[in-house]
Order: structure tokens, then C-alpha cells, then sequence
């Protein structure tokens, strides 16, 4: 949590950064000369031919008390040795680079695709790897070319947090409310990042924020509290997958408490995180540090707290913490060799990345100079296909959409949203952004007149629906709640957003109404055949809208290819197959309270109770689909094997399209309690009218498992699991029991 006079006082950039206006460094200013490096040899640590933890040890021999302490910020470099800084910038839907003009830093353009639950609603996590690799490509290029010399190779991202309540301010920076889905997109997000380099890493992850991150008001001493079988089985899950999966090393500790503990200095960081997981980079958050004096008021100073986050594994810190460890140093609350066992786990990120190596050994060393990667059909393809994967069909009654590009003669584009794209606190500056009402206009052609209102001052918006053939009306959030959110930081978080329906960084969402939804209603009344585009970083719920617009498209903020995308599915060119990745309820009422982080108290679609207005994995498709045939490689599961689970889809309808086909696990005969369902699998595929396609989904035993607390493990039962095909939560088109033994 950031304080107004927090921020006015700092030296660094407040980049979009972290979770509360995390710190990213700006690119040093001109300094004296440093002494030149030692020659290529001169020391053991240099020599790549040695174990990492030889050359670490030889390094941290060599380098002063001064050059230590300053190594525990994102600025990892000993310029003196020759080693250098693997540096930082958010990333969890693109490098984040926006520049800082009062300091004369210029922004950086990179390829910014949608928002993470936009990045979910794909359910192509091949495609979210391309993007992650994208995107730690682009670091690479700016960390290594002249012009640059930015240092940002290791990314903060993925965000791995759940959207357990659609209440949550920033729901819109995770996958969604499904730990094994938000596991999977985690893990690939990390294997793109990384590359495919068996020794080196191209970037390097930093998975955000562990653990249980999911309220804004009062985050900097709330306490999330729930038991341990709910750690493991679901808070935990998609950062345990992003670790033993992904491979990944890194991962920020959130503000808040588990149980009562704060997440900076919960012993879980060491005995788990640590010792389980294998993580390297440990960081604290902008001002976590601080807050743990005086919003938790656990420690009497700043020096203490600093202390505290050492010896709990913190090796990264976002907060004031030089001073103070030096004079820990001196008092003797903190010794060089407390300093030593945390950064022998951080410089592991640095030999990973290659940075000690010469550069003719690192397969990256050639990512700098030309052509900007940003500007390449190859990154523009990417974003480009990840935008158009994204786009939701939530209805659309008798053959609404797609529109006919010979019928229709005019069309009316209206809303708010409708001529522009919307940034987040977490986006950085794109090559280009094409807006809905750009992307209808390229798309209709020359013989199609567009028209745009804003809204429906003086009946603007009536009237502009009324002349048109078709009314297309794009409605939905502002992500940072106005143009001015770097100055709307209190000491609690953000000030109240205009729209209580809206959410953001540091303030939760007061109500899931759309106040939009009125300008919907006001066009419909015009002109029946409206189409609605909602355009947001969250659920809505926009009752009226289902029962009423004859069609509705859904897809998050911040692609670059935003208007191109929404165009292309409107007229048809592209079958929209992206499906959601949260539970969308009717009402508010069906919510359990904000704090209560309990999800077995109905929470997300494996304990919900009642009807929502749109279910987890929900989509539709300008074709329809059938499922037969469901079946396992084997009769039975072995509690330690794996199996295939098939089913046969065929696309029954007259035009391609893609269907993402689920997989959910029910436990009929467990003796402890486990959810109704839970996704275990899925895979997005393409069918061509009347083809038939063998779906096949991997399941293992261990996922299958539960924690017992009794044995401190996760334990498979032997008994037998319902396997659920279909495509949505509450699609299911198909059931076969499978003994596990």
C-alpha cells in the first residue's frame, strides 16, 4: 500500500508495477567511470565449466558489504566484477515500459495482448506460451541493445493469485477462479518466458502474489484465514504448478496475512516456497516492508522489519532497506553470512540467464539492436491470434451475429468504449491500437456507412440507432478508474472509483451492476437488432442485457488488436471460441462475504450454490458441437499411475469453428469433503463442418488427491471418480466412472 506522500517522496519509477505500486527502476542516470571489469577468467566465478554453487561462492567471497546490500534490490548487478543487473519490469500481459518524462526516460513500445483473464479466456495455453515468449523476447532486445540498456530480464508475472470473489479490484490481473486452469496458464506463461533452451533462460518469472491476495480494501493488515487443506488443494496450486511444472524460481510475497501472519515473513517462505519448491527469488512488495511497522505494527522499526524479511528468505526488497541493514550489521541482529544465504539463491537466476557466461555459449546474446521485435509480423501475429481467441460469445439468438456484410448498409457504433482501448495499471505502451469503431470500419468496407456516438447526450445515441440498419453499442470498465490513478493513492488503498461497478488496484468493486447498461437499454429501444460488446475486466450482472440484446460478445481490456479482433468475429471471418474463466452470478446475494476465504461457503463454481447468469467455461460458437464416445485408456486408475481420458466431438453445424472441451472430476464416494466438481483437464480444438476429431486429455492419479492433515501428505483414495465431459461446468455432456485402485 502506497501513501500519497510515499509516492511523491520516492526516487524510483512507479512503474504499473508490482502489487501496489511496485518499484521498477528507471535506467540509471550518467555516473563516474566504473573501474573496468576483470578479463574473462580471472575469477572462478567465470568460469562456466564449474558448478553454479562454486561460482557463487567464489562471487560473494569477492564482493563488499556495500555491494551485497545493494544486490538485495532489483538493481542484482556488481558493476565492479563485471556482473550484471538481471534488472525488472512487470509483465503479466506484456514488458511494461511507459517511460518517465520529468526524468527524461522516453516510454519503451512492446506488444501488449489482453488482460490475463482475456489471456484465460483462450483456454489455449500453446498460445499463451507463444505470448509469454513474445514477451520475454522483447525484454531480452531492450535489456541488450545500446539504445536501450535497460536491464529486465527477469519479469514479474504470472500473476498466479485466483479470482475467488468477482468483487476483487483486481480480478482482472489473474486467469481466473480455477486453481488447475490458473495452474496451467501460470505454467505455460513461465515455460514462454524462459524459452526452450535446455541450459539457458531467455527471461526469468516472478510469479505474483503468495498467497491469497484477493481483497483490496484494507490489504496492508487483512488477515486471509482458512485451513490447510484449502492451501494446498486450492490457494496454493497455481503456485506449486508454476514451480514444479514451469520450472519457474521466482514469485513475490503479497501484503496480506495467512492466518494471522504476515506473507513477508511467514515461515511457509522457507519451509515450503523454499525448501519444497526450489524458489530462488523471494521479493517483497512496494512498501510491505514498511507496513509490517505500521499497519501491522508486529515490529517497533523499519530495521527490525528489514531484519525479519531477511531471515525469512526475502532477497528482493520493493521498500527502504539499505540503511537499515547496514546498521543490523552493525548492531549484530544481522550478520554477512544472513546476506550470503540469500543471495546464493538469487545469483543462481543470474548464471541461469546466462549473464556470467560468455556471450558466445548464450543462445541470446543476438536478440538486440533490429529489427524491434514489436514491429515484426511475428510478434503482431501473435498478439494478433491471442486477441481473436479471446472473444466470448455469450449469446446470440436466432443467428444475430455474424452480421451480413451484403445485407447490412449502415451501422451505428455507440458507447463509451467504442473508439478507444483501454490501458490498465499493468499495461505498457503498444506499436499501435485499433479500436472497435476502427476495427468495424476496415472490416464493413467502403459500402457500409459507420456512424459513432459517445453516449446519448441530447439522444445522440437513439437516434444514430435508429437510422442504422445494425446498433452495435460497446460498453463496460474503466481499469484504473480515470486517467489520473498514479495520483489517486491513499492510505488505504485507492480513492473510490465514480462508477461503484468499477475496480482497481486498491479498491474493491462495491457493486456488480453495469451503470453502462442503461445506454444498452436506451439503444435497444431505438433499434431491436443491437448487438452489445462488453468490454471488461470482470464479471457483470447484466441480467437484462441476456434476456433482452439479441447478442453479446465479451473480451477484456488492453489488446493492441482489440477493435481488429471484435471486427472480425462480428462480420464472421473469424467463429469466436473463447470461453470464461470465472462464475458469473445473477446477484450479489450469491456471494459469501468479501473476507470470508472459505470458498467451500460457495465460492467459484465448485461450491456455488444457486443458478449464475453465465457458468465457468461457458462460450458459445457460431456452430454447434456433439460429444460421444467417452472412454479411458484403462478400466481402472492406479493411485500412482495416469491415464487418457478420449471423447470423440464432431462439429455438427456448417461452418469451422473451435470448441474447448472439459474435463471435470466429481468424488461420489470420498470420505472427506471435496467440491461438486473440479476442472481436471481441457483442450481447445478445430473442427471443420462434419469432422470428427478424438479429443484426448492426460489425467493422473496425483491430481485426483486430497491433503490429509492427519499424515501431513496428499493422499489418493481408492475409490471410484465420475468423469464429467462437456463444455462448460454446467455443460456436461457426458459421464463415466472410473475405479482408482
Amino acid at each position: 500500500m502506497k501513501t500519497a506522500s510515499m509516492i511523491a517522496a520516492t526516487v524510483l519509477v512507479w512503474a504499473i508495477a508490482g502489487q501496489g505500486l511496485a518499484q521498477t527502476a528507471a535506467p540509471a542516470a550518467p555516473a563516474a567511470a566504473e573501474p573496468a571489469p576483470p578479463a574473462p577468467g580471472t575469477y572462478p566465478f567465470q568460469d562456466s565449466s564449474l558448478p553454479a554453487d562454486q561460482r557463487i561462492a567464489n562471487l560473494l567471497s569477492l564482493m563488499t558489504v556495500d555491494e551485497k546490500i545493494n544486490a538485495l534490490s532489483t538493481q542484482s548487478g556488481v558493476a565492479r566484477l563485471g556482473v550484471p543487473s538481471f534488472g525488472s519490469s512487470e509483465g503479466i500481459h506484456g514488458v511494461v515500459q511507459r517511460g518517465n518524462e520529468k526524468r527524461g526516460f522516453p516510454p519503451i513500445p512492446t506488444t501488449q495482448f489482453p488482460q490475463p483473464p482475456g489471456m484465460g479466456e483462450t483456454w489455449d495455453p500453446d498460445l499463451v506460451r507463444q505470448a509469454a515468449g513474445v514477451e520475454g523476447h522483447e525484454a531480452r532486445f531492450i535489456t541488450q541493445t545500446a539504445s536501450y540498456k535497460h536491464p529486465m530480464l527477469m519479469l514479474w508475472g504470472p500473476q498466479s493469485d485466483l479470482a475467488r470473489d468477482p468483487r476483487w479490484g483486481r480480478s482482472e490481473e489473474v486467469y481466473g477462479e480455477d486453481p488447475f486452469f490458473n495452474g496451467t496458464m501460470a505454467v505455460a506463461f513461465i515455460h514462454g518466458l524462459q524459452g526452450d533452451d535446455p541450459k539457458y533462460w531467455q527471461a526469468a518469472a516472478l510469479m505474483k502474489h503468495f498467497l491469497a491476495n484477493s481483497n483490496e480494501k484494507d490489504r496492508g493488515s487483512s488477515t486471509s484465514d482458512f485451513d490447510e487443506r484449502l492451501f494446498w488443494e486450492y490457494y496454493s496450486v497455481p503456485f506449486r504448478m508454476g514451480f514444479q511444472q514451469g520450472g519457474g524460481v521466482g514469485v513475490m510475497a503479497s501484503y496480506n496475512s495467512w492466518n494471522g501472519t504476515p506473507m513477508a515473513v511467514n515461515p511457509i517462505l522457507k519451509s515450503i516456497v523454499i525448501d519444497q519448491w526450489g524458489a530462488d527469488v523471494i521479493s517483497s512488495d512496494g512498501g510491505a516492508v514498511g507496513n509490517l511497522v505500521k499497519l501491522y505494527h508486529r515490529y517497533p522499526t523499519q530495521e527490525a522489519a528489514v531484519v525479519a524479511c531477511i531471515k525469512a528468505g526475502i532477497n528482493q526488497f520493493l521498500d527502504t532497506y539499505k540503511d537499515e541493514a547496514h546498521a543490523a550489521l552493525k548492531d549484530g541482529t544481522l550478520t554477512e553470512a544472513d546476506i550470503d544465504t540469500v543471495l546464493a539463491r538469487k545469483f543462481r537466476v543470474t548464471i541461469k540467464l546466462g549473464l556470467l557466461d560468455p556471450p558466445a555459449q548464450v543462445p541470446y546474446t543476438n536478440v538486440k539492436d533490429a529489427p524491434e521485435p514489436w514491429t515484426t509480423d511475428a510478434d503482431k501475429g501473435v498478439s494478433k491470434k491471442i486477441a481473436l481467441e479471446s472473444v466470448t460469445l455469450l449469446k446470440n439468438d436466432h443467428g444475430a451475429l455474424p452480421l451480413n456484410k451484403g445485407a447490412v448498409k449502415s451501422i451505428a457504433v455507440i458507447g463509451p468504449l467504442a473508439n478507444s482501448v483501454h490501458w490498465d495499471w499493468y499495461g505498457g505502451t503498444p506499436p499501435y491500437a485499433v479500436t472497435p469503431l476502427d476495427g468495424i470500419k476496415a472490416e464493413a468496407g467502403a459500402g457500409v456507412n459507420v456512424t459513432y456516438t459517445a453516449d446519448n447526450t441530447g439522444g445522440a445515441a437513439a437516434a444514430a440507432a435508429k437510422a442504422a440498419d445494425v446498433a452495435i453499442v460497446v460498453v463496460g470498465n474503466d481499469p484504473t478508474c480515470g486517467p489520473n490513478m498514479a495520483n489517486d493513492w491513499t492510505d488505504n488503498g485507492t480513492k473510490p472509483c465514480a462508477d461503484p461497478g468499477d475496480g482497481r488496484e486498491g479498491r474493491d468493486r462495491v457493486t456488480l451492476a453495469l451503470a453502462q447498461e442503461d445506454l444498452v437499454k436506451q439503444v435497444y429501444a431505438a433499434n431491436p437488432k443491437t448487438v452489445m460488446i462488453l468490454v471488461s475486466s470482470f464479471p457483470y450482472t447484466i441480467n437484462w442485457s441476456q434476456q433482452n440484446i439479441p447478442a453479446i460478445l465479451h473480451m477484456t481490456h488492453a489488446s493492441q488488436d482489440e477493435g481488429t479482433a471484435l471486427a472480425q468475429v462480428l462480420f464472421g471471418d473469424y467463429n469466436p471460441g473463447g470461453h470464461l474463466v470465472a462464475t458469473w452470478p445473477v446477484s450479489e446475494d450469491q456471494l459469501p462475504p468479501m473476507m470470508d476465504y472459505d470458498i467451500r461457503h460457495g465460492r467459484t463454481y465448485m461450491y456455488a450454490k444457486g443458478q449464475p447468469l453465465y457458468p465457468f467455461g461457458y462460450g458459445l460458437s457460431y456452430t454447434t458441437f456433439g460429444y460421444a464416445h467417452l472412454r479411458t485408456e484403462a478400466p481402472s486408475l492406479s493411485k500412482s499411475g495416469a491415464t487418457t481420458v478420449d471423447v470423440d466431438v464432431t462439429n455438427t453445424g456448417h461452418v469451422a469453428g473451435d470448441t474447448v472441451v472439459q474435463l471435470y472430476v466429481a468424488y461420489p464416494k470420498s470420505k472427506v469433503s471435496r467440491p461438486q466438481k473440479s476442472l481436471q483437464g481441457f483442450k481447445r480444438v478445430n473442427l471443420a463442418p462434419g469432422e470428427t476429431k478424438t479429443v484426448q486429455i492426460p489425467l493422473s492419479a496425483s491430481q485426483l488427491a486430497y491433503w490429509n492433515t492427519t499424515k501431513q501428505a496428499f493422499e489418493v483414495e481408492s475409490e471410484p471418480v465420475t468423469l464429467m465431459v462437456g463444455a462448460s461446468s454446467a455443460d456436461i455432456k457426458l459421464k463415466q466412472a472410473l475405479p482408482v485402485r
